[in-house]
């Protein structure tokens, strides 16, 4: 595209539009309804509990807004949705899950590179939520445009979710002379929000690098969902002894489901060889003729992963299922893994991928 043209004009744009919800008072208006007709003890439909329930959480974000960004509470607006270009499946679901508009936004690329967004409609006043993976240098500028553009189009607070984080895993200066990246990142994202959400960081840390209220949000016990059913005797290893609370809160929800065995947890220890070899074994589960879940925050590579399925399969596992929050799968990882005999890998959506069998939306929008 050339600079004279106009830069909003798209040939292909999808309008995200949404309803608003009717007001934050359904449940009490449904209640008080159901007393006046004799009906105090009846239970609301499923779809009345749905709206009041929808209802019920606009209201907390506009409550939580005007507490975290100081703005006032006497003006009742319902908070907006507004999608980075990697996460439109992710807004879409977050949208379906609170009841709350998304609204219509567009990415456009100059001949030399350069990207731009536009967001559209009158934002004046409203509160707004942006939702936007960074697993690219692009994307990171490009939530910079999306958080500068609702400003811009006048809202009057900003909230970012952030469901994958670039540059997370760089928190500290690995060498003398390195940034830490993390740092950087997060104080970029900072100048233009008054609050931060961000899915399973590599470490809760990584939050006090921002200069707003930031927080994580923990979507590892959505990773139980898609799970086979009655699994065998299950197993639920983490990546290394650190990451054992991760694999306990997805044993812990898939014992919830009450689908056959609760299943025990244990974690790899790693021995290096050398330079460039690591030989990798459970610590001390019998893996033999049982279902094992091998859970981490972040596939990236594959390499470690492969290597922990063929130990797994060496041992007569019965079947190894991977579970990761954030399925990166660069290159040719996802070969890596089924060349290793890997039974499924389950993701969630903070990055869109062909894993991505569970949204964090309701883990999204309980913190919202």
């Amino acid at each position: 595209m050339n600079r004279r043209d106009n830069p909003h004009k798209t040939a292909d744009r999808t309008p995200y539009v949404d309803d608003h919800h009717r007001g934050r008072d359904v449940l009490r208006t449904l209640r008080a309804d159901r007393r006046g007709r004799g009906l105090l003890g009846a239970r609301l439909s499923r779809s009345e509990a749905r709206t009041a329930r929808t209802n019920e959480a606009g209201a907390r974000l506009d409550r939580t807004l005007a507490t975290e960004s100081g703005f006032t509470r006497h003006r009742v607006a319902s908070p907006m949705i507004v999608s980075g270009s990697a996460s439109q499946s992710l807004a879409a679901a977050l949208a379906a899950e609170t009841g709350l508009p998304l609204v219509e936004t567009s990415y456009e690329r100059f001949t030399d590179g350069e990207g731009i967004v536009r967001v559209e409609g009158d934002l004046a006043g409203e509160r707004v939520v942006v939702v936007a993976a960074t697993p690219t240098d692009a994307a990171h500028v490009e939530l910079l445009q999306l958080q500068d553009a609702v400003r811009e189009a006048g809202a009057s607070a900003v909230v970012t979710v952030l469901p994958y984080m670039g540059y997370a895993r760089q928190d500290a200066a690995f060498d003398p002379g390195h940034p830490i990246s993390a740092r950087a990142v997060a104080r970029a994202v900072s100048t233009g929000t008054d609050r931060v959400l961000v899915v399973n960081p590599h470490k809760a840390a990584i939050c006090e690098f921002f200069s707003v209220p930031a927080e994580p949000v923990d979507a590892a016990p959505l990773l139980a969902e898609p799970l086979p059913d009655a699994l065998d005797a299950p197993l639920f290893l983490a990546p290394d002894e650190n990451a054992l609370p991760l694999a306990e809160t997805v044993r812990d929800a898939n014992a919830g489901r009450g689908d056959g065995e609760p299943g025990e947890i244990d974690y790899f220890e790693k021995t290096r060889l050398s330079s460039t070899e690591v030989e990798v074994a459970p610590s001390d589960a019998e893996v033999a003729g049982r279902d094992v879940v091998v859970v981490d925050d972040i596939v990236a590579t594959g390499t470690t992963m492969s290597e922990a399925i063929a130990v797994l399969g060496a041992r007569e596992a019965a079947r190894v299922f991977v579970a990761c929050v954030h399925p990166v799968l660069a290159g040719n990882a996802r070969t890596k893994l089924e060349r290793a005999g890997v039974s499924g890998v389950f993701g969630t959506d903070t990055l869109e991928r062909a894993e991505s069998a569970v949204s964090v939306a309701p883990a999204v929008a309980e913190k919202l």
